[in-house]
């Protein structure tokens, strides 16, 4: 959403939030996030921020997040591996280099 909308901060867990709209802090507490990739330093903030306790990620091998920061506050982070994500990432990244530079604040 971040191309799609014109928006700095929509990656993929902040859009997913958003789109969730205002609820409850408890609510937040009991979801488990699931991400194509490992989450930057941005939407770890906001995952330790609203208290998500799970988060599921499909790789880490085409970007490794703010994993450490992650752990550090107690939220339990699941690395899938998942060969398809990988390769969806890589062919994303190699065909739209300034997109993912993008994404990543590079």
């Amino acid at each position: 959403m971040r191309v799609q909308n014109g928006s700095p901060i929509l990656h993929g867990e902040m859009s997913a939030l958003e789109n969730a709209g205002r609820l409850p802090a408890s609510v937040y507490k009991k979801c488990t996030m699931y991400t194509t990739l490992s989450p930057c330093q941005m939407c770890s903030g906001t995952i330790v921020f609203y208290g998500i306790k799970r988060v599921v990620i499909g790789e880490n091998e085409n970007f490794i997040g703010a994993e450490s920061f992650v752990k550090a506050h107690n939220v339990e982070l699941i690395n899938l591996n998942d060969e398809k994500c990988k390769k969806i990432m890589k062919s994303f990244i190699d065909k739209k280099p300034e997109i993912w530079n993008e994404d990543i604040a590079e």
